[in-house]
Parts: structure tokens; C-alpha cells; sequence
């Protein structure tokens, strides 16, 4: 099995009295695109900057490359970070700005500095931007900058803090894509701090959730999503609708749904007994003729979103809503609040949790 690039292991970080990562371990390979999810004041920046050097903590190891990093200073270190502001010069031009820290580099030319900041500008999708003056740049343009100034100095490791939180939807979605090629591109291992889950979803070969300074689950994005390891992170990463339940051997009482068949691999630790069985929107569809097959409910409220439409439901003999999502398009019916309908569903689109 191949070492992993990034070793940390029972990492303790204290602010004061406060315990911001709590017995931390995670490896991370090299050329993957990781993320560190959670909400704000999980961890997952502290994390971020313990890795590049910026944080000492108390006890544990962290290991690059196999070399250790503990008293080893940030600028030592093989990483480099884009921040959530860009950091970026405004005084400077943008070719400065990339060639920034190249300044200490002895062994180089002017003409090899050059070079290198027309290479990286290239790469970030900027090529001939060189004399431009960064002030005048879009947020897009600037959060290409700060790109191509972390990657000029060919790091291992590439940080990301919260790096398109500044940006507006449309310009997020795109840096996302461009974010992801341009790391496969390099081949290096790129780590990204952020709260979005559609973010950490759309880009990570894998991601760590993590809540009050722990990781409560590590696993690509499809199993994330899939089978989420407790309520929390389902959650926290896409929408769920949760029934009561009760368990006994190899059937479950869910509450709206009656009695189904439920599996080992369908069960989250502790989801025993009496627990909760969530579903997503997906999982889940309106039968939109109200005497067709499937659970009988009424629509209480309705969501539209262009492409799709999100209903909540009432399913009969529950007090609890359901998320059911609905693609639209010519014909599709709309049902409006206080419609009966009946809703389809399969057993197999459950999930179970500890109460």
C-alpha cells in the first residue's frame, strides 16, 4: 500500500480553555483532492493551518512526505495556501503579484521569473495578464491570481481556505470546474476548507465531515451521500426527511410507511430499537394520480426551482413532512398546498439512525 503524502495522527489543539481539535488522525495521498467540511468553528481550518505550519498543537504527529513538520516553520514547509481574501497586492501588477515570492529565489534569472509567472498565468486561464493592474481585477480574476501565485512556487500540497466564498453562484460553480481541472492538471494534492457542501461534493476525491473539532466521517463523495454514518452528517450534507422508527430483526415500524425490510448496510451505528429512518427527495416520488399505488399524504407546501420542483408532504397517519423532489417539464402536473396525492417509494431508499 502506497505511504500517504499528509500523516497526522491524535493531533490535540487547545485555544485557552478551548478545545478546537479533539485526537485528530487522517491521512491524505498524494495528487488528491480532499476536503475538510463542516460548519463554522468545527475544526476545519485550524486543521488547514496546522498543516501548513501557521498553528503549533499540543500533542500528535504530522508527517509530510514522511519527514516530520512538528517545529518545522511555514515557509520551510512543501505547501502553500490561497486564503479566503486572496491576500492579493492591490499597488502591484498581476505579473508581480505571481512572482511574489520568487523574489528570495537566488538561483533564478530575471527572464527565468518571468517565465515561470507567464507559465502559471497560463495555467490559471490569465495568459498575457502579466502587466494588468491587480486592482482592476474581478473577483474571478483575482481569485486566478492568488491561484497562480500559490502554484508558481510548485508546492506538494496546495491549501484552500474557503477559496470562492467571496464569489457569486454562477462564477462559484464555474471556479469549481476550473478548480478541479486545474488540479488534475498539476497532479499535486489540493486540500479545501469550506462549508458548502455542494463544493466539497462537486470536487473532493474524498472529505472529511467534521463537528466540534472531530472527524465524524471520512469517505468519497458518493458514500457521504449515500451512507451518511449518523444524522448529523446527513444532515449536514444534502437534505433528508427523518420518521420515526422501530426496528425488530429484519423489519422496520416506520411511522407513515408501515412495515418494510431492512438490511445490516441500510443501519448506522447505534440504529437499534427504537431510531429514525431517513430518506432523500430523491428517494421518494409523487404519484400524481391520488388513486394510484403508494402512501397517501397531502401536499402542504411547494418549492420551485426552475429544472425541479421541491414538495413537502404530510404523509396520512404522521405528523411529520417528507422532501419529495420532482423534475419539471412539459405535462408534468403541479399540485398546490392542500392536494391529496399518494407517494412511491422503495424500502431500499431508507436509511436508519440512532434516535
Amino acid at each position: 500500500m502506497t505511504a500517504p503524502l499528509i500523516r497526522i495522527q491524535n493531533v490535540q489543539k487547545y485555544y485557552g480553555s478551548y478545545h478546537a481539535l479533539r485526537d485528530v488522525s487522517v491521512d491524505i495521498g498524494a495528487g488528491e483532492f480532499f476536503s475538510l467540511l463542516g460548519p463554522s468553528g468545527c475544526g476545519k481550518t485550524t486543521l488547514l493551518r496546522t498543516i501548513a505550519g501557521f498553528e503549533e498543537f499540543e500533542s500528535g504527529t504530522l508527517t509530510l512526505g514522511g519527514v516530520d513538520m512538528v517545529g518545522v516553520p511555514a515557509n520551510k514547509r512543501p505547501t502553500n495556501m490561497v486564503f479566503q481574501s486572496y491576500a492579493i497586492f492591490p499597488h502591484l501588477s498581476v505579473g508581480d503579484n505571481v512572482g511574489f515570492g520568487l523574489r528570495r529565489r537566488t538561483d533564478l534569472t530575471g527572464e527565468a521569473r518571468a517565465s515561470l509567472v507567464a507559465d502559471a498565468l497560463h495555467m490559471v486561464g490569465l495568459k498575457g495578464y502579466g502587466a494588468r493592474a491587480a486592482h482592476a481585477l474581478s473577483g474571478g480574476q483575482r481569485q486566478r491570481v492568488a491561484l497562480a501565485r500559490a502554484l508558481v512556487l510548485k508546492p506538494k500540497v496546495l491549501l484552500l481556505d474557503e477559496p470562492l466564498s467571496a464569489l457569486d453562484k454562477k462564477m462559484r460553480e464555474q471556479m469549481q470546474t476550473e478548480l478541479r481541472r486545474l488540479q488534475r492538471h498539476v497532479g499535486i494534492t489540493f486540500i479545501l476548507v469550506t462549508h458548502d457542501q455542494e463544493e466539497a461534493l462537486t470536487m473532493s476525491d474524498r472529505i472529511a465531515v467534521m463537528f466540534e473539532g472531530r472527524i465524524a466521517q471520512l469517505a468519497p463523495p458518493q458514500t457521504l451521500y449515500a451512507q451518511p454514518a449518523s444524522r448529523a452528517v446527513a444532515e449536514f450534507i444534502g437534505t433528508m426527511s427523518f420518521l420515526p422508527a422501530e426496528i425488530s430483526g429484519d423489519r422496520a415500524d416506520v411511522a407513515g410507511l408501515g412495515t418494510v425490510p431492512v438490511t445490516a448496510d441500510q443501519c448506522a451505528e447505534g440504529a437499534t430499537g427504537t431510531c429514525v429512518a431517513g430518506v432523500r427527495p430523491e428517494g421518494m416520488a409523487l404519484d400524481f394520480d391520488e388513486t394510484g399505488q403508494g402512501t397517501p399524504g397531502e401536499v402542504v407546501e411547494r418549492e420551485y426551482f426552475g429544472d425541479m420542483t421541491s414538495y413537502h408532504v404530510r404523509l396520512d397517519g404522521t405528523d411529520r413532512l417528507v422532501e419529495i423532489a420532482m423534475k419539471n417539464g412539459p405535462g408534468i402536473p403541479v399540485l398546490d398546498p392542500g392536494a391529496r396525492t399518494r407517494v412511491q417509494w422503495s424500502p431500499e431508499a431508507l436509511r436508519y439512525f440512532a434516535a
